[in-house]
């Protein structure tokens, strides 16, 4: 397909032809830089960090790269700015001192068949925005007190032959935005600094679990069964063996579980997992968690640790542990307050999820307004947990949930009819799964066939069984709590729909 291109895409690719007449490579292999714009502005930032930790000298050369975002002539001078992905820095060429890397070598002026034009003809006349060039030379400030580096030659890397989007509006439409992220994250800092604060999120639970003596694993994303969660799978077709295999609905629960029963004590694992199901501002069809098991504690342990963890990255990535998420305020320090699972949904609807009839379920969802997809008990009971959900602001522990729908927890001795099993909720979300695991081989080959029943009428989002699982726990597995969360948390720590906190989101092809 022959590119589109505007008349300023077309002026591009002329001046990238001249480039090359002049000997210039409008597309480098490398550079070499000795600093980022983030260092520079660090060494700028008074009191930040000693100046001996960022450049020898404040009359060193500094040797720095990036894309160029902002270009301005004024006859003698030519200010540009240059961003590195780290931050920005003014750079200012002038005509007197300025030259141009052309084999290695600093050269004030080139030549062609045509003509002979200067190094900083060429910064001036050549240079578009959205380029990306290599400057070496040093700090100053100038009469404005604006901090620039003073080029004192240039190296070109990278020709842009279609421009970036306006400046002060970047990209408008969101399909356009998410389409072309790689521009939204250039023009958007806002953007960029959220992917990067992202990448700290993950960061900071990896390390708290290490900290912790959990082990890392690295479990399949391709499955016979989807065991783990109640959700619709990716199909695919495996060609070698010839069969059918399925994207994991969560981050390898049941392979971790072999792993308590092999002798791990402590294993996590960060990883993508796939469903395929709606979207919403919550819901993606692929996304990131971390899920982890610990053998020989149980959910009241678990709940202990995950707000541990919560606070911890809050407060490392924040500086706070107070937030705000459609327009309600919450606080995740101290203690969170724990609530039972039936009790909360007899208090909002006065129904007795464990005693009701089905009939009656049906008729308390109706006058509700709620609209559910499949008319069996479990999806029924889920249903009027999620209406109530939205109510709840605070950080709350959500325990003791229905055996019905919680095929892999333990059944509590005090409790019967309830499991031993714990979810966050903040601001009415439910942000992480966990529960003391159940370890009964008998008590879940019931639960499995139970399982079984609700696919076989037609229920897309029951658990499909997993009978080697049941297999590995009649070898025996330990007590053991597990506990999974993910990407929809670190969205409500930013208040921003889940879609916009994925680097590319998954986006419907173009029509032709």
């Amino acid at each position: 397909m022959n590119p589109q291109y505007s008349q300023e895409s077309l002026d591009r690719l002329k001046k990238l032809e001249r480039m090359q007449n002049l000997g210039i490579s409008p597309y480098a292999s490398k550079y070499d830089t000795n600093h980022t714009c983030a260092q520079l502005g660090a060494f700028w930032a008074e009191g930040t960090r000693p100046i001996d930790e960022i450049i020898p000298s404040p009359h060193a050369t500094i040797r720095v790269a990036g894309r160029i975002l902002l270009h301005r002539s004024f006859g003698k001078i030519c200010f540009a700015t240059i961003t590195d992905g780290t931050g920005k820095i003014q750079i200012l060429f002038s005509r007197e001192n300025c030259k141009i890397m052309k084999n290695n070598e600093a050269v004030s002026e080139l030549s062609d068949e045509s003509e002979t034009i200067t190094a900083y003809k060429f910064a001036e006349k050549l240079l578009d925005l959205g380029d990306f060039i290599g400057v070496q030379g040093e700090l100053f400030f100038t009469h404005k007190g604006e901090r620039t580096l003073f080029v004192e030659s240039f190296s070109f890397l990278t020709k842009a032959i279609r421009p970036l989007p306006e400046k002060w509006h970047g990209i408008s439409d969101d399909d356009e935005r998410f389409r072309k992220r790689y521009l939204d994250i250039v023009m958007n800092e806002e953007v960029r600094d959220l992917l990067i604060r992202k990448e700290k999120f993950w960061r900071v639970a990896r390390d708290f679990f290490r900290e912790k003596w959990f082990s890392e694993v690295d479990t399949p994303t391709l499955e016979v069964t989807t065991g783990g969660a109640e959700a619709r799978p990716f199909i695919t077709h495996h060609n070698d063996y010839d069969m059918e295999v399925y994207l994991r609905i969560c981050v390898g629960e049941l392979w971790q579980k072999r792993l308590m029963a092999a002798g791990f004590q402590k294993t996590f694992e960060i990883g993508r997992a796939y469903r395929n199901e709606g979207s919403s501002p919550e819901h993606l069809q692929e996304f990131m968690n971390l899920e982890f098991y610990w053998a020989y504690a149980d959910y009241r342990d678990g709940m202990k640790l995950v707000q541990e963890l919560y606070q911890k990255i809050a407060v490392e990535i924040y500086g706070t542990t107070k937030f705000e998420y459609r327009g309600q305020s919450f606080d995740l320090a101290g203690d969170w307050r724990v609530i039972d699972y039936v009790d909360i949904v007899t208090e909002k609807t006065g129904i007795d999820l464990l005693s009701a009839s089905d009939e009656a379920l049906a008729q308390k969802l109706d006058e509700l307004g709620v609209v559910y997809e499949w008319d069996n008990r479990e999806r029924m009971t889920d249903s009027l947990w999620k209406y109530v959900r939205k109510t709840i602001a605070w950080p709350v522990f959500l325990i003791h949930h229905p055996k019905l729908v919680s095929p892999l927890s333990r059944e509590s001795w005090d409790f019967p009819g309830k499991v031993e099993r714990f979810q966050p909720i903040i601001a009415g979300s439910e942000v992480g799964n966990g529960f003391s695991e159940l370890n009964n081989p008998l008590d879940q080959r019931a639960r499995f066939e139970l399982q079984q029943k609700l696919l076989e009428d037609g229920d897309e989002e029951a658990m499909m069984p997993d009978w080697e699982f049941v297999e590995m726990l009649e070898h025996g597995m330990p007590p053991t709590c597990g506990f999974w969360f993910g990407e929809r948390l670190f969205a409500i720590l930013e208040w921003k729909p889940l879609r916009e906190c994925q680097y590319f989101p998954l986006m419907k092809p173009r029509e032709e």
